[in-house]
Protein backbone atom coordinates (compact mmCIF):
# COMPACT_ATOMS: atom_id res chain seq x y z
CA UNK A 1 0.00 0.00 0.00
CA UNK A 2 0.88 3.79 -0.13
CA UNK A 3 0.79 6.35 2.03
CA UNK A 4 2.23 9.30 0.54
CA UNK A 5 -0.84 11.16 1.73
CA UNK A 6 -0.54 10.24 5.47
CA UNK A 7 3.24 10.84 5.28
CA UNK A 8 2.74 14.65 3.76
CA UNK A 9 -0.25 15.46 6.23
CA UNK A 10 1.98 14.02 9.06
CA UNK A 11 4.97 16.01 8.38
CA UNK A 12 2.43 19.21 8.18
CA UNK A 13 0.75 17.97 11.52
CA UNK A 14 4.47 18.07 12.74
CA UNK A 15 4.67 21.65 12.44
CA UNK A 16 1.43 22.65 14.74
CA UNK A 17 0.36 19.92 16.79
CA UNK A 18 3.09 17.90 19.77
CA UNK A 19 4.50 15.16 17.78
CA UNK A 20 1.82 15.28 15.17
CA UNK A 21 -1.30 13.89 17.04
CA UNK A 22 -3.75 14.78 19.18
CA UNK A 23 -3.65 11.39 21.53
CA UNK A 24 -0.15 9.52 21.72
CA UNK A 25 -0.69 6.43 20.57
CA UNK A 26 -2.46 7.07 17.50
CA UNK A 27 1.78 8.47 16.69
CA UNK A 28 3.04 4.77 15.98
CA UNK A 29 6.06 5.21 18.18
CA UNK A 30 5.55 1.49 19.53
CA UNK A 31 5.27 0.00 16.09
CA UNK A 32 7.17 2.19 14.18
CA UNK A 33 6.63 3.77 10.24
CA UNK A 34 4.03 7.01 9.84
CA UNK A 35 0.60 6.91 11.51
CA UNK A 36 -2.33 6.32 9.14
CA UNK A 37 -4.68 9.65 8.31
CA UNK A 38 -8.08 8.27 8.22
CA UNK A 39 -10.37 10.01 5.95
CA UNK A 40 -14.01 8.03 6.39
CA UNK A 41 -15.30 5.06 7.43
CA UNK A 42 -18.76 2.80 7.03
CA UNK A 43 -19.48 -0.54 8.79
CA UNK A 44 -16.25 -2.82 9.52
CA UNK A 45 -14.09 -0.92 6.90
CA UNK A 46 -12.14 2.69 7.61
CA UNK A 47 -10.58 4.58 4.21
CA UNK A 48 -7.19 6.26 4.46
CA UNK A 49 -6.71 9.71 2.25
CA UNK A 50 -4.50 7.88 0.34
CA UNK A 51 -7.68 5.53 -0.81
CA UNK A 52 -6.39 2.35 1.38
CA UNK A 53 -9.00 0.28 2.91
CA UNK A 54 -8.63 -1.50 6.11
CA UNK A 55 -10.53 -4.18 8.24
CA UNK A 56 -11.25 -2.06 11.37
CA UNK A 57 -10.14 -3.63 15.14
CA UNK A 58 -9.68 -0.61 17.29
CA UNK A 59 -13.47 1.35 16.44
CA UNK A 60 -12.39 4.25 17.62
CA UNK A 61 -10.89 2.30 20.88
CA UNK A 62 -14.66 1.07 21.86
CA UNK A 63 -17.43 3.05 20.83
CA UNK A 64 -18.65 1.52 17.50
CA UNK A 65 -19.95 -1.41 18.60
CA UNK A 66 -22.61 -0.89 15.82
CA UNK A 67 -19.76 -0.36 13.48
CA UNK A 68 -18.93 3.26 11.67
CA UNK A 69 -21.93 5.50 10.59
CA UNK A 70 -25.00 3.33 11.22
CA UNK A 71 -27.44 4.30 9.19
CA UNK A 72 -29.79 5.35 12.12
CA UNK A 73 -27.49 6.87 14.55
CA UNK A 74 -26.45 9.13 11.48
CA UNK A 75 -29.55 9.93 10.89
CA UNK A 76 -30.75 10.78 14.23
CA UNK A 77 -27.50 13.10 14.88
CA UNK A 78 -27.89 14.74 11.53
CA UNK A 79 -31.41 15.80 12.57
CA UNK A 80 -30.28 16.63 15.93
CA UNK A 81 -27.66 18.86 13.65
CA UNK A 82 -30.55 21.11 12.75
CA UNK A 83 -31.70 22.21 15.77
CA UNK A 84 -28.20 23.16 17.06
CA UNK A 85 -25.33 21.93 18.89
CA UNK A 86 -24.98 23.34 21.91
CA UNK A 87 -27.26 25.31 24.57
CA UNK A 88 -25.21 25.33 28.13
CA UNK A 89 -28.63 24.30 29.27
CA UNK A 90 -30.41 21.66 30.44
CA UNK A 91 -32.34 19.61 28.11
CA UNK A 92 -34.92 16.80 27.51
CA UNK A 93 -32.20 14.89 25.74
CA UNK A 94 -29.92 14.40 29.05
CA UNK A 95 -32.87 13.01 31.32
CA UNK A 96 -33.99 10.72 28.46
CA UNK A 97 -30.30 8.79 28.16
CA UNK A 98 -29.88 8.95 31.85
CA UNK A 99 -32.93 6.92 32.90
CA UNK A 100 -32.01 5.11 29.67
CA UNK A 101 -28.77 4.18 31.67
CA UNK A 102 -30.17 3.50 34.81
CA UNK A 103 -32.53 1.59 34.29
CA UNK A 104 -30.17 -0.97 31.84
CA UNK A 105 -27.19 -0.93 35.07
CA UNK A 106 -27.84 -2.11 38.69
CA UNK A 107 -26.72 -0.10 41.61
CA UNK A 108 -27.17 3.20 39.92
CA UNK A 109 -29.87 5.53 41.01
CA UNK A 110 -28.43 8.94 39.46
CA UNK A 111 -25.64 9.79 36.69
CA UNK A 112 -23.82 12.80 35.82
CA UNK A 113 -22.50 13.27 32.27
CA UNK A 114 -19.07 14.72 31.31
CA UNK A 115 -17.44 14.86 28.40
CA UNK A 116 -14.40 12.19 28.60
CA UNK A 117 -13.28 8.94 30.29
CA UNK A 118 -10.79 11.08 31.83
CA UNK A 119 -13.07 13.80 33.52
CA UNK A 120 -15.29 11.11 34.25
CA UNK A 121 -12.80 9.13 36.21
CA UNK A 122 -11.39 12.10 37.65
CA UNK A 123 -14.51 13.60 39.02
CA UNK A 124 -14.98 9.96 40.69
CA UNK A 125 -12.14 9.68 42.36
CA UNK A 126 -13.00 13.49 43.61
CA UNK A 127 -16.90 12.61 44.83
CA UNK A 128 -15.31 9.42 46.35
CA UNK A 129 -12.84 11.20 48.40
CA UNK A 130 -15.34 13.46 49.55
CA UNK A 131 -17.92 11.06 50.63
CA UNK A 132 -15.59 9.20 52.25
CA UNK A 133 -13.61 11.76 53.45
CA UNK A 134 -10.34 10.15 52.62
CA UNK A 135 -7.93 11.16 50.66
CA UNK A 136 -5.80 7.91 49.60
CA UNK A 137 -6.71 5.89 46.30
CA UNK A 138 -5.57 2.34 45.17
CA UNK A 139 -5.30 1.87 41.71
CA UNK A 140 -3.77 -1.45 39.78
CA UNK A 141 -0.40 -0.69 37.80
CA UNK A 142 -1.32 -1.00 34.07
CA UNK A 143 -4.48 0.05 34.48
CA UNK A 144 -5.49 3.79 32.84
CA UNK A 145 -8.17 6.04 34.02
CA UNK A 146 -7.25 9.06 32.04
CA UNK A 147 -4.66 11.53 32.21
CA UNK A 148 -5.75 13.24 35.37
CA UNK A 149 -2.62 13.46 37.70
CA UNK A 150 -3.79 10.97 40.33
CA UNK A 151 -3.57 8.47 37.47
CA UNK A 152 -0.33 9.51 36.13
CA UNK A 153 1.23 6.75 39.08
CA UNK A 154 3.85 4.92 37.99
CA UNK A 155 5.42 2.00 41.04
CA UNK A 156 8.04 2.62 43.81
CA UNK A 157 10.04 0.86 45.10
CA UNK A 158 7.92 -2.44 46.14
CA UNK A 159 4.78 -3.83 44.93
CA UNK A 160 2.53 -2.36 47.85
CA UNK A 161 3.94 1.41 48.18
CA UNK A 162 3.69 4.48 47.30
CA UNK A 163 3.45 5.52 44.07
CA UNK A 164 5.19 8.08 41.89
CA UNK A 165 4.64 10.49 39.03
CA UNK A 166 5.69 8.88 35.69
CA UNK A 167 4.97 12.51 33.89
CA UNK A 168 6.62 15.97 34.78
CA UNK A 169 4.13 18.25 35.68
CA UNK A 170 2.59 15.77 38.16
CA UNK A 171 3.63 16.53 41.72
CA UNK A 172 4.92 14.31 44.73
CA UNK A 173 2.37 15.60 46.81
CA UNK A 174 -0.22 14.42 44.00
CA UNK A 175 1.14 10.92 43.96
CA UNK A 176 1.60 10.06 47.48
CA UNK A 177 -2.36 9.73 47.73
CA UNK A 178 -2.20 7.22 44.90
CA UNK A 179 -1.51 3.56 45.89
CA UNK A 180 -0.42 0.64 43.46
CA UNK A 181 -1.57 -3.02 44.05
CA UNK A 182 -0.88 -5.38 41.21
CA UNK A 183 -3.82 -6.43 38.80
CA UNK A 184 -5.15 -9.99 39.57
CA UNK A 185 -2.89 -10.09 42.74
CA UNK A 186 -5.37 -9.66 45.79
CA UNK A 187 -2.89 -10.35 48.46
CA UNK A 188 -0.95 -7.15 47.12
CA UNK A 189 -4.49 -5.49 47.58
CA UNK A 190 -4.56 -6.74 51.22
CA UNK A 191 -1.06 -5.09 51.98
CA UNK A 192 -1.95 -1.58 50.75
CA UNK A 193 -5.00 -1.79 52.67
CA UNK A 194 -3.32 -3.16 55.50
CA UNK A 195 -0.54 -0.92 55.35
CA UNK A 196 -3.45 2.24 55.25
CA UNK A 197 -5.58 1.69 57.53
CA UNK A 198 -8.95 3.80 57.73
CA UNK A 199 -7.21 6.26 55.21
CA UNK A 200 -8.28 3.94 51.69
CA UNK A 201 -11.10 6.40 50.24
CA UNK A 202 -11.79 4.34 47.11
CA UNK A 203 -10.16 1.58 44.76
CA UNK A 204 -10.09 1.84 41.06
CA UNK A 205 -10.06 -0.56 38.86
CA UNK A 206 -10.85 -1.56 35.24
CA UNK A 207 -13.30 -5.02 35.39
CA UNK A 208 -11.47 -6.17 32.23
CA UNK A 209 -8.14 -4.35 31.68
CA UNK A 210 -7.28 -3.05 28.80
CA UNK A 211 -4.99 -0.09 28.51
CA UNK A 212 -2.14 -2.80 29.05
CA UNK A 213 -3.38 -5.13 26.21
CA UNK A 214 -6.89 -7.41 27.33
CA UNK A 215 -6.28 -9.07 30.59
CA UNK A 216 -9.51 -10.38 32.23
CA UNK A 217 -9.83 -11.14 36.12
CA UNK A 218 -9.10 -13.80 37.75
CA UNK A 219 -12.00 -15.78 38.86
CA UNK A 220 -12.49 -14.79 42.64
CA UNK A 221 -10.25 -11.54 41.96
CA UNK A 222 -13.33 -8.69 41.80
CA UNK A 223 -15.50 -10.75 43.99
CA UNK A 224 -12.25 -10.57 46.71
CA UNK A 225 -12.10 -7.07 45.77
CA UNK A 226 -15.20 -6.03 47.20
CA UNK A 227 -15.14 -7.78 50.10
CA UNK A 228 -11.92 -5.91 51.26
CA UNK A 229 -13.98 -2.56 50.18
CA UNK A 230 -16.51 -3.58 52.21
CA UNK A 231 -14.21 -4.34 54.83
CA UNK A 232 -12.50 -0.65 55.00
CA UNK A 233 -15.50 0.76 54.26
CA UNK A 234 -13.92 1.90 51.27
CA UNK A 235 -15.41 2.75 47.88
CA UNK A 236 -14.99 0.11 44.52
CA UNK A 237 -15.18 2.03 41.37
CA UNK A 238 -15.34 0.25 37.92
CA UNK A 239 -13.85 2.27 35.18
CA UNK A 240 -16.44 1.13 32.58
CA UNK A 241 -15.41 3.43 30.03
CA UNK A 242 -14.31 0.16 27.98
CA UNK A 243 -16.70 -2.29 29.14
CA UNK A 244 -19.91 -0.36 30.13
CA UNK A 245 -22.72 -1.32 27.18
CA UNK A 246 -20.13 -3.31 25.89
CA UNK A 247 -19.26 -6.31 27.73
CA UNK A 248 -23.30 -6.14 28.33
CA UNK A 249 -26.20 -3.90 28.47
CA UNK A 250 -24.93 -3.84 32.30
CA UNK A 251 -21.46 -3.62 31.47
CA UNK A 252 -19.15 -5.61 33.38
CA UNK A 253 -21.25 -5.70 36.45
CA UNK A 254 -23.71 -7.78 34.98
CA UNK A 255 -21.28 -9.53 33.14
CA UNK A 256 -19.14 -10.30 36.40
CA UNK A 257 -22.11 -9.92 38.89
CA UNK A 258 -20.59 -7.73 40.68
CA UNK A 259 -21.95 -4.37 41.53
CA UNK A 260 -19.83 -1.43 42.36
CA UNK A 261 -20.01 1.89 44.20
CA UNK A 262 -19.31 4.02 41.29
CA UNK A 263 -19.17 3.47 37.87
CA UNK A 264 -17.68 5.62 35.14
CA UNK A 265 -18.55 5.67 31.27
CA UNK A 266 -17.64 6.85 28.04
CA UNK A 267 -16.91 5.62 24.59
CA UNK A 268 -20.46 3.60 23.94
CA UNK A 269 -22.86 5.99 25.81
CA UNK A 270 -21.85 8.43 23.08
CA UNK A 271 -22.09 6.38 20.02
CA UNK A 272 -18.99 7.89 18.77
CA UNK A 273 -19.26 11.47 20.07
CA UNK A 274 -16.82 12.51 22.44
CA UNK A 275 -18.65 12.00 26.54
CA UNK A 276 -18.24 10.41 29.35
CA UNK A 277 -20.58 10.21 32.73
CA UNK A 278 -20.20 8.59 36.45
CA UNK A 279 -22.54 7.43 38.55
CA UNK A 280 -23.72 5.87 41.61
CA UNK A 281 -26.70 5.11 44.13
CA UNK A 282 -28.61 8.14 45.73
CA UNK A 283 -26.53 8.20 48.89
CA UNK A 284 -23.53 8.77 46.93
CA UNK A 285 -24.58 11.15 44.20
CA UNK A 286 -26.06 13.51 46.43
CA UNK A 287 -22.85 14.34 47.71
CA UNK A 288 -22.32 16.25 44.57
CA UNK A 289 -23.36 19.69 43.31
CA UNK A 290 -25.49 21.64 43.34
CA UNK A 291 -27.01 19.06 45.83
CA UNK A 292 -23.56 18.62 48.00
CA UNK A 293 -20.45 19.81 48.42
CA UNK A 294 -18.46 18.03 45.81
CA UNK A 295 -17.64 20.56 42.99
CA UNK A 296 -17.61 19.80 39.11
CA UNK A 297 -18.88 20.89 36.53
CA UNK A 298 -18.43 21.55 32.36
CA UNK A 299 -20.15 23.97 29.56
CA UNK A 300 -20.10 21.17 27.51
CA UNK A 301 -21.19 18.24 29.43
CA UNK A 302 -24.60 16.58 28.34
CA UNK A 303 -23.64 18.25 24.64
CA UNK A 304 -27.13 17.42 23.05
CA UNK A 305 -25.12 16.13 19.65
CA UNK A 306 -23.86 13.30 21.67
CA UNK A 307 -26.75 12.44 23.83
CA UNK A 308 -28.96 12.14 20.84
CA UNK A 309 -25.78 9.98 19.40
CA UNK A 310 -25.57 8.09 22.52
CA UNK A 311 -29.03 7.54 23.11
CA UNK A 312 -29.94 6.46 19.84
CA UNK A 313 -27.00 4.25 20.17
CA UNK A 314 -27.68 2.63 23.55
CA UNK A 315 -31.57 2.52 22.70
CA UNK A 316 -30.57 -0.78 19.86
CA UNK A 317 -28.41 -2.13 21.72
CA UNK A 318 -31.49 -2.36 24.04
CA UNK A 319 -33.67 -3.04 21.38
CA UNK A 320 -31.29 -6.15 20.52
CA UNK A 321 -30.13 -7.80 23.37
CA UNK A 322 -28.34 -10.81 20.97
CA UNK A 323 -26.14 -8.37 19.97
CA UNK A 324 -23.96 -9.00 23.01
CA UNK A 325 -23.74 -12.70 22.29
CA UNK A 326 -23.14 -12.19 18.57
CA UNK A 327 -19.75 -9.64 19.03
CA UNK A 328 -18.41 -11.97 22.06
CA UNK A 329 -19.15 -15.30 20.18
CA UNK A 330 -17.26 -13.54 17.21
CA UNK A 331 -14.61 -12.18 19.26
CA UNK A 332 -14.12 -15.92 20.70
CA UNK A 333 -13.83 -17.16 16.95
CA UNK A 334 -11.58 -15.03 16.40
CA UNK A 335 -9.63 -15.85 19.14
CA UNK A 336 -9.72 -19.30 19.27
CA UNK A 337 -8.72 -19.41 15.26
CA UNK A 338 -5.76 -16.81 15.71
CA UNK A 339 -4.33 -19.07 18.49
CA UNK A 340 -4.39 -22.32 16.62
CA UNK A 341 -2.71 -20.91 13.62
CA UNK A 342 0.22 -19.90 15.77
CA UNK A 343 0.16 -22.85 17.95
CA UNK A 344 0.23 -25.14 14.43
CA UNK A 345 3.40 -23.06 13.74
CA UNK A 346 5.16 -23.67 16.60
CA UNK A 347 4.77 -19.77 18.06
CA UNK A 348 3.97 -19.26 21.42
CA UNK A 349 1.34 -16.68 22.09
CA UNK A 350 -1.22 -15.30 24.39
CA UNK A 351 -4.46 -14.70 23.28
CA UNK A 352 -6.60 -12.87 25.86
CA UNK A 353 -10.48 -12.33 25.29
CA UNK A 354 -13.01 -11.13 27.52
CA UNK A 355 -16.40 -10.45 26.02
CA UNK A 356 -15.67 -8.11 22.20
CA UNK A 357 -12.15 -7.33 23.87
CA UNK A 358 -8.86 -9.24 22.78
CA UNK A 359 -4.76 -9.18 22.77
CA UNK A 360 -2.33 -10.77 20.89
CA UNK A 361 0.48 -11.28 23.47
CA UNK A 362 3.36 -12.54 21.49
CA UNK A 363 6.13 -14.80 23.22
CA UNK A 364 4.15 -15.40 26.46
CA UNK A 365 1.78 -18.39 27.39
CA UNK A 366 -0.17 -16.50 30.17
CA UNK A 367 -0.61 -12.84 30.68
CA UNK A 368 -2.64 -12.22 34.00
CA UNK A 369 -0.75 -8.05 34.75
CA UNK A 370 1.27 -5.71 33.59
CA UNK A 371 5.10 -7.10 34.38
CA UNK A 372 3.80 -10.12 32.15
CA UNK A 373 2.53 -7.92 29.49
CA UNK A 374 5.73 -5.98 29.20
CA UNK A 375 7.10 -9.10 28.78
CA UNK A 376 5.50 -9.85 25.73
CA UNK A 377 7.78 -10.40 22.42
CA UNK A 378 6.56 -6.39 20.80
CA UNK A 379 9.07 -6.42 18.40
CA UNK A 380 7.23 -9.88 16.79
CA UNK A 381 3.65 -7.76 17.74
CA UNK A 382 5.13 -4.91 15.53
CA UNK A 383 5.85 -7.01 12.48
CA UNK A 384 2.63 -8.62 12.62
CA UNK A 385 1.11 -5.05 13.10
CA UNK A 386 2.80 -4.16 9.62
CA UNK A 387 2.23 -7.14 7.85
CA UNK A 388 -1.75 -6.81 8.44
CA UNK A 389 -1.80 -3.15 8.23
CA UNK A 390 -0.03 -3.18 4.30
CA UNK A 391 -2.84 -6.26 3.59
CA UNK A 392 -5.92 -3.84 4.71
CA UNK A 393 -6.47 -4.34 8.32
CA UNK A 394 -5.76 -2.08 11.26
CA UNK A 395 -4.68 -3.27 14.49
CA UNK A 396 -4.58 -1.11 17.44
CA UNK A 397 -0.67 0.28 16.62
CA UNK A 398 0.83 -0.84 20.40
CA UNK A 399 0.90 -4.57 21.55
CA UNK A 400 -0.35 -2.80 24.93
CA UNK A 401 -3.93 -1.83 23.45
CA UNK A 402 -6.64 -3.95 23.04
CA UNK A 403 -8.74 -5.11 19.81
CA UNK A 404 -12.63 -4.34 19.62
CA UNK A 405 -14.80 -6.08 17.72
CA UNK A 406 -18.05 -4.33 16.07
CA UNK A 407 -21.76 -5.99 14.61
CA UNK A 408 -20.07 -5.49 11.23
CA UNK A 409 -17.57 -7.57 11.89
CA UNK A 410 -18.30 -10.84 10.19
CA UNK A 411 -17.23 -14.03 8.87
CA UNK A 412 -15.34 -12.65 5.63
CA UNK A 413 -13.53 -10.13 7.61
CA UNK A 414 -12.42 -12.90 10.16
CA UNK A 415 -11.43 -15.12 7.48
CA UNK A 416 -9.34 -12.29 5.98
CA UNK A 417 -7.76 -11.77 9.12
CA UNK A 418 -6.70 -15.41 9.89
CA UNK A 419 -5.36 -15.82 5.99
CA UNK A 420 -3.34 -12.79 6.43
CA UNK A 421 -1.89 -14.42 10.04
CA UNK A 422 -1.43 -17.39 8.15
CA UNK A 423 0.79 -15.45 5.45
CA UNK A 424 2.28 -13.90 7.77
CA UNK A 425 3.95 -16.46 9.27
CA UNK A 426 4.83 -18.27 6.09
CA UNK A 427 7.04 -14.55 5.39
CA UNK A 428 8.81 -14.61 8.58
Amino acid sequence: MLYQRSSALFREAQKYIPGGVNSPVRAFKSVGGVPIFMESAKGAYLLDVDNNKYIDYINSWGPMILGHTHPIVLNAVTEQLKNGFSFGTPTELETEIAKLIIESVSGIDKIRMVNSGTEACMSAIRLARGFTAKNKIIKFEGCYHGHSDAFLIKAGSGAATFGNPNSPGVTQGTAQDTLLAIYNDIESVKAVFENNKGEIAAVIIEPIAGNMGCIPPKKGFLENLRKLCDENQSLLIFDEVMTGFRAKLGGAQEFFNITADIITYGKVIGGGMPVGAFAARKEIMSFLSPEGPVYQAGTLSGNPIAMRAGLTTLSLLKDDLQIFDRINTTTQLLATELKNIFKEAGIKVCINQCSSMMTVFFGRLEVNNFEEASMADHNMFNKYFHYLLKNGIYLPPSGYETWFISDCIEQVEIDRTLDMSRKFISNL
